[in-house]
C-alpha cells in the first residue's frame, strides 16, 4: 500500500553499481559477447582471463 510520507528518494545500491559495471567491462572483450566455446570449462577460463586483464589494466 502506498503511504503518504515521502522517503528519501532514490539511492542506488553501492554493491549493484560495482558488479553492473564489471558486467559492462567485460561486454567490451571481444570473445565474451557471444559464446564461441564448446566446453563450459573454456568459457570459465575466457571470464578469468577476460578479469586478469581488467585487474592488470587497474595497476
Amino acid at each position: 500500500m502506498r503511504s503518504d510520507k515521502k522517503e528519501k528518494g532514490f539511492e542506488p545500491i553501492h554493491k549493484r553499481w560495482i558488479i553492473e559495471r564489471t558486467f559492462s567491462w567485460f561486454d567490451n572483450d571481444r570473445r565474451l559477447c557471444r559464446n564461441y566455446e564448446l566446453l563450459m570449462e573454456s568459457s570459465e577460463n575466457m571470464v578469468k582471463l577476460s578479469a586478469i586483464k581488467l585487474l592488470l589494466n587497474k595497476i
